[in-house]
């Protein structure tokens, strides 16, 4: 009947509203609430440990270093905002990025005697953060493992030996997802459509030298480096 043939249609229109709907509303929270907080000022920020732990970094420490704007050991909400801002991401885009990032990992990551807010993120634990479904090429530690990242390209690049292709790419995170873990799932393929995103070649390659410096965080400099000026502003 015509009611049949036009409720999937309808139900459609109004999942996207609200859809729509819930995400400004978060925004809209997020910015008055969360935004525009002024963080609590940790004992920790700018001490000897801090200082010590940059000098002794493990390769996941390094690879989030870039958010670290001010280099005390600790990404706040706002740094992780202004990092993905000049990797050339909108303000809603790296606000939701920040929320998520910094509500995830700010509570994994607290040592037991933290005073900042608790969507700040302690790089001295960011191991605690070490996801499900991935690569492995991350050890429990931290610490990069040359072997699993050699895999990503021995199994999953099949055009070119050392590239990924968007196919490529896809094939790979499903391989890798381990069973019910949503999480993982949803932090794997956000973190590699990102890096796709930003580190693809002129004829859609994801190249290993890339994903290489990804995983040693030089790699986010270098774009930041490239996106200053309009392309910032991209939504």
């Amino acid at each position: 009947t015509p009611c049949n043939t036009q409720y999937p249609l309808w139900h459609a229109r109004v999942r996207a509203r609200l859809i729509c709907w819930s995400r400004v509303s978060l925004i809209c929270l997020l910015d008055r609430y969360v935004f525009h907080y002024e963080f609590a000022i940790d004992p920790r920020k700018g001490s000897p440990a801090a200082a010590a732990a940059v000098g002794a970094a493990t390769e996941l420490q390094k690879h989030v270093a870039f958010f670290d704007s001010n280099h005390d050991g600790i990404i706040s909400f706002s740094e992780t905002y202004e990092g993905f801002r000049a990797l050339g991401f909108g303000v809603v885009t790296s606000r939701f990025s920040a929320t998520v990032i910094n509500g995830a990992l700010g509570t994994k990551t607290r040592p037991e005697n933290a005073t900042a807010s608790r969507f700040s993120i302690y790089i001295e634990n960011i191991h605690k953060g070490v996801h499900g479904s991935d690569t492995g090429a991350f050890d429990s530690e931290g610490r990069f493992v040359n072997e699993k990242f050699d895999e990503i390209f021995t199994k999953h690049a099949k055009t070119v030996p050392d590239g990924l292709t968007a196919a490529e790419l896809d094939e790979m995170l499903r391989a890798n997802r381990e069973p019910k873990d949503y999480k993982g799932w949803v932090g794997a393929s956000t973190e590699w459509e990102t890096t796709f995103k930003l580190g693809k070649d002129k004829d859609g390659f994801l190249r290993k030298d890339t994903v290489r410096t990804v995983y040693d965080g030089s790699f986010f400099s270098k774009v930041a480096s490239k996106k200053k000026g309009p392309s910032a502003n991209q939504a």
